[in-house]
């Protein structure tokens, strides 16, 4: 069973929909006991980033999601879910404090020669040829972007794919169990679905 987290995020049956087109059991879950049993734990996001943190610290899902990373189980993390990942955000001059389990910040594309935020299919270039969710995917594959801001991680060596909006920045990472991506692979049609497909796959 792969658990869904669901802290109203708009995304979510887009997810779900994909999740369950790969073959993948899906619990969608709200609270932290929900998660028990899951095999695998998926973060997607729509939004601002303090909205998302400020939503899992109410139904107490961002401790119970650090814990379920520390079991070893894979993990995704989707757009703001990748976000939420880090120490903080400059969005909206936010307050809320990330998970903080990769180190440093959200921040805005810096050119206002680019149309932002970036909306539609832009190229990812494999960094880390070896990471399992991108297993018969094609370094310069086109996926689903929707965003403003993105992660600039402090230790370089989590990225596993990087994409040039104006600017080269880390468009997914993974380090151990955890994978996250700033594009949306459920809207990247066959590409999404054989990343979310290596994602299951993984699941113990």
């Amino acid at each position: 069973m792969i658990a869904l987290i669901d802290y109203d995020s708009g995304n979510l049956r887009s997810v779900q929909k994909a999740l369950l087109k790969v073959g993948a059991d899906v619990r969608i879950v709200r609270k932290p006991s929900e998660i028990n049993g899951a095999r695998a734990l998926v973060l997607p996001g729509v939004g601002a980033f303090d909205d998302c943190i400020n939503a899992l610290q109410k139904q107490e899902l961002l401790a119970a999601s650090r814990d379920f990373i520390k079991t070893g189980k894979p993990f995704l993390g989707i757009c703001v879910g990748y976000q939420a990942l880090f120490d903080k955000s400059e969005e909206f001059n936010s307050c809320a404090a990330g998970v903080g389990l990769f180190g440093g910040k959200v921040v805005r594309f810096s050119t206002n020669e680019l149309k932002v935020p970036q909306i539609g299919w832009n190229q990812i270039e494999i960094t880390q040829p070896n990471c399992p969710i991108y297993k018969n995917i094609k370094s310069g594959s086109y996926v689903y972007f929707v965003h403003s801001f993105f992660p600039k991680p402090t230790d370089k060596s989590i990225i596993a794919t990087k994409t040039e909006y104006g600017e080269s920045f880390a468009s997914s990472v993974w380090r151990d169990n955890v994978f996250a991506t700033q594009f949306h692979p459920e809207k990247s049609q066959g590409i999404g679905l054989q990343l979310l497909n290596n994602f299951v796959s993984l699941a113990p």
